[in-house]
């Protein structure tokens, strides 16, 4: 496998080369036939096959791409340490295909998931995606308030009556995506495009509105709109 890139994360923003991208694959093939696609784009690239060695790699790159078939850690378990600690662009890339899967690399904290076998130009296009959302989402500026509600859009910290509140970087985006337009309401459509990158299900919404509610403390933090979609309320 290749080394480790050196060098602190840059929150984003890319290098004249490109993006810093950590492979974390066990299969020595995928993860040649992927360095070198990567490369050829102007990325610079490190890969590593073990999850203990992608909790401490993660730290130095701008988009992580995993597998959840690991030798040593489960994937999820990998995804949700790394998540616990940073917000660094994650995209689960694996065989494992279910809804159920996908649900839980989801609520794991990926920004995507693309499953085996999977087109190159479809993972350019996602990789593209996830950081457009990452650039877009540091313009929003530096905080949002909203009654008790306030959010740090760089720190990516949420509270509420200044109790913290932990939340998954899905569960993040979404409420900073109602949060900056809390008088309208923001349709279904809008809200799988800019947050999963139109990829998923009607249930992925509902299940992170719900998660969200019973995070902040009340139903009344996001109301449904029947046939259209949600707005930001309050407790």
């Amino acid at each position: 496998m290749t080394e480790l890139l050196p060098g602190p994360l840059r929150a984003g923003l890319p290098s004249a080369g490109g993006w810093r991208i950590l492979i974390v694959e066990s299969d020595a093939a995928d993860a040649l036939a992927l360095e070198d696609g990567l490369r050829r784009q102007g990325h610079e690239v490190a890969a590593v096959d073990r999850g203990s060695v992608a909790l401490e790699a993660h730290e130095s790159v701008d988009l992580v791409l995993l597998d959840l078939e690991l030798p040593d850690l489960d994937g999820l378990e990998v995804c949700k340490a790394i998540r616990s600690v940073s917000c660094v662009p994650l995209i689960v890339v694996t065989a494992r295909g279910s809804e159920l899967d996908r649900v839980l690399g989801l609520q794991a904290g990926a920004d995507d998931y693309l499953v085996k076998p999977y087109g190159f130009r479809e993972l350019m296009a996602r990789i593209e995606a996830v950081m457009r959302r990452v650039r877009t989402q540091r313009r929003l500026g530096q905080a949002i308030d909203h009654g008790p509600l306030h959010i740090d859009v760089n720190s990516r910290e949420v509270s509420v009556d200044g109790r913290e509140v932990g939340l998954t970087r899905k569960e993040f985006d979404l409420l900073c995506l109602l949060a900056s337009h809390p008088d309208t309401v923001v349709s279904r459509k809008r809200l799988l495009q800019q947050v999963w990158g139109d990829s998923w299900s009607r249930r992925t919404v509902d299940t992170h509105v719900s998660s969200l509610r019973g995070k902040l403390g009340g139903s009344g933090w996001i109301i449904t709109v029947r046939g259209v979609g949600f707005k930001l309320g309050s407790a």
